[in-house]
């Protein structure tokens, strides 16, 4: 259990074993539920596999707001796609994050000062910390889905 300036948050894993669409789901869904709570999110343009073809579209957009970051001088020219920002309020840019996070190499989302999402690992590492509200909505919008409730433990993986 962590506290944060806003209340307790309970710390999730997602666990192994999941089906590679569940791990899919799992993600999008966290961040689906996360997302009013978020204020900074970045993601990396890289993943240890291909980017699915359904996620390519996602992938060149992402590459496309690095290169805004580089035209707008928040991002250097010689850095690599890498912690790219994403602001979660836009429609478009939540959905890149939802597309690729369940692929990259790394994802994190933050509220005031403290990590409240991290997916890594090309979708196999999911980490988030949520309110019991959010939690609660979190089982219910999996099991709508047909994700398993057991998807996420309160313990990490060892």
């Amino acid at each position: 259990m962590i506290t944060d300036a806003d209340g307790r948050r309970r710390e999730l894993f997602l666990r192994a074993g999941l089906e590679a669409a569940d791990v899919v789901l799992a993600h999008r869904e966290a961040l689906r539920v996360l997302r009013d709570d978020i204020e900074t999110a970045h993601i990396d343009a890289y993943s240890d596999t291909a980017w699915p073809l359904e996620a390519v579209p996602a992938y060149e957009r992402l590459l496309s707001m690095a290169r805004s970051e580089v035209v707008a001088g928040t991002r250097s020219k010689k850095d690599d796609p890498m912690g790219i920002d994403v602001d979660v309020r836009d429609d478009t840019q939540f959905e890149v994050l939802l597309a690729l996070a369940p692929f990259t190499i790394h994802a994190e989302a933050w509220r005031q000062g403290r990590e409240i999402f991290s997916a890594g690992d090309t979708g196999t590492a999911l980490w988030i910390a949520v309110t019991a509200a959010q939690e609660a909505r979190l089982l219910a919008r999996l099991g709508t889905v047909g994700v398993a409730r057991s998807a996420f433990r309160t313990r990490p993986p060892r």
